[in-house]
């Protein structure tokens, strides 16, 4: 089955508390997971909420990596979407993971963009 997107989805509880609100902190995190990655990073956006709490995009060719922070509940919503297969964006998560010290995670993998052959039916390769 080809599909021309995977997109990861991580949901990190029991984080340090401290890197969460940290928003230099998460932009060098998440800018360094795209380039472990091997994504090109091209662009970035993250906002410091009052009085805690962090959002964040690092927008990458390939598509982007975003978080979403809840100190208070030491949590952490991030999604890690890439196209092609030039990346691999479970190494982005395992870094992001290991950063954010998350005692517990879980990840669900999509694939964006099943592509099908029309004519004869089957899903190409």
């Amino acid at each position: 089955m080809y599909a021309l997107g995977r997109h990861l989805l991580l949901e990190l509880k029991d984080c340090n508390m401290e890197v969460l609100d940290d928003l230099d902190f998460l932009k060098d995190c998440l800018n360094e997971a795209a380039v472990q990655c091997g994504a090109i990073v091209v662009g970035e956006s993250f906002y410091h909420f009052s009085p805690h709490g962090v959002s964040g995009v690092v927008n990458i060719a390939e598509s982007h990596i975003s978080i979403h922070t809840w100190p208070e509940y030491r949590y952490a919503a991030v999604d890690v979407f890439t196209c092609g297969d030039k990346v691999a964006p479970e190494e982005a998560a395992k870094l992001i993971v290991e950063k954010l010290e998350a005692q517990s995670h879980s990840l669900i993998e999509l694939r964006r963009g099943i592509v099908v052959d029309s004519q004869v039916g089957c899903v190409t390769k």
